[in-house]
């Protein structure tokens, strides 16, 4: 458990070094975790509820009664099911059987926001063809699925040298023209997000185009972006570093608004807990809370701070690395970094520029 005296005596690096600059740090807005499921992200199974809440419990319960989390994304939806309606063994209208109103209201009935990701890198290939065939269509799809759930979509589209830009275009208008942006953040159905490199130098055309059209802070098509886990997890310095390429962009890409993304933490490694997830002292949303909370505009956007962090993944996210399962609950790194962010529930309206 949690002991709130413990937390209460950390001070974090982000609220030190901010007042010693005499600023004020922006709070920690999105705080949520990626969930994989019980079989790496294929969600291919109803779930027994009494067993889903003893192997996730920490995510809704820190130890004080309070969630660890205000966001919990489930991963991942196949873009070429979700347009062809399919429905088999293991997927319902194009959707993860494993995927349930349940499951949804286990999260939301704690004021945790739900979304679906559609796409990761297994997925490139059904994403191209979905696309290349009826992009509108699968965004209609993704848009009722959305509403019928009470969830929003999240856009993990990972081809790094020829993405259909113009079929994405496509699916976010069409998104959009279903369910406007939401700046209260009021209808959840209308949250619609992108992933991203951990900085400028992977999927650079996606990200040139997101960050010049669908993410400009004076047209608002995309809530926000996440920078994706890092390919090689190391220390606060290099993933600063990687962050602030977005902040400042990197050429051919433009400047981000720190306002409208996220950054990106693994949890587990091969045959190891990481401190993530469960020694908050020592974690890296410790010692990185100070850039998060207090990087500058550098071209775009107004306000000090990212919007937070995104933790991947929760509970099963590869055959070969441990599961975020009893005993190894992430209360200690995750949870405790809710109680010192002053993590709010529900999720607040996002700042905009």
């Amino acid at each position: 458990m949690v002991r709130t005296l413990g937390i209460l005596a950390v001070v974090t690096t982000a609220i030190a070094v901010a007042m010693s600059a005499r600023i004020s740090p922006s709070p920690i807005e999105v705080y949520g975790a990626w969930h994989c499921g019980n079989d790496p992200c294929a969600w291919s199974k109803v779930r027994d509820m009494a067993d889903f809440d003893r192997k996730n419990h920490w995510l809704i319960d820190r130890g004080d009664g309070s969630p660890s989390v205000n966001l919990v994304v489930l991963s991942f939806v196949n873009p070429t099911r979700l347009l062809n309606l399919t429905s088999d063994a293991q997927t319902a209208a194009g959707i993860p059987i494993g995927m349930t109103p349940e499951i949804v209201r286990y999260f939301t009935s704690r004021k945790i926001r739900v979304m679906l990701s559609i796409g990761g890198l297994s997925y490139i290939e059904d994403w191209d063809k979905a696309l290349r065939t009826n992009p509108k269509q699968l965004a209609m799809h993704a848009a009722r699925t959305a509403e019928r759930l009470g969830v929003g979509i999240e856009i993990d589209y990972e081809n790094d040298r020829s993405p259909n830009l113009e079929g994405l275009e496509d699916f976010i208008t069409t998104y959009r023209s279903v369910l406007p942006y939401d700046a209260t953040g009021s209808q959840p159905a209308a949250r619609l997000t992108i992933d991203l490199a951990p900085g400028n130098r992977y999927l650079v055309p996606l990200t040139e185009r997101a960050t010049s059209k669908w993410l400009a802070t004076t047209h608002r098509v995309l809530d926000y972006a996440n920078a994706m886990v890092p390919f090689k997890q190391t220390d606060a310095t290099a993933l600063e570093e990687q962050w602030e390429e977005h902040v400042r962009g990197k050429p051919p890409v433009p400047p981000l608004a720190p306002a409208k993304f996220t950054g990106s933490l693994f949890i587990t490694s091969r045959g190891a807990l990481r401190a993530e997830c469960n020694d908050f002292r020592q974690s890296l949303e410790n010692s990185t809370g100070a850039f998060v909370q207090t990087v500058a505009p550098a071209g775009a956007g107004r306000t000090e701070g990212m919007l937070g962090y995104m933790f991947w993944a929760a509970e099963c996210s590869q055959s070969k690395w441990p599961c975020t399962t009893p005993p190894n609950t992430c209360e200690g790194g995750i949870g405790a970094g809710a109680q010192a962010y002053e993590i709010h529930l529900p999720m607040r309206p996002l700042r905009q520029e």
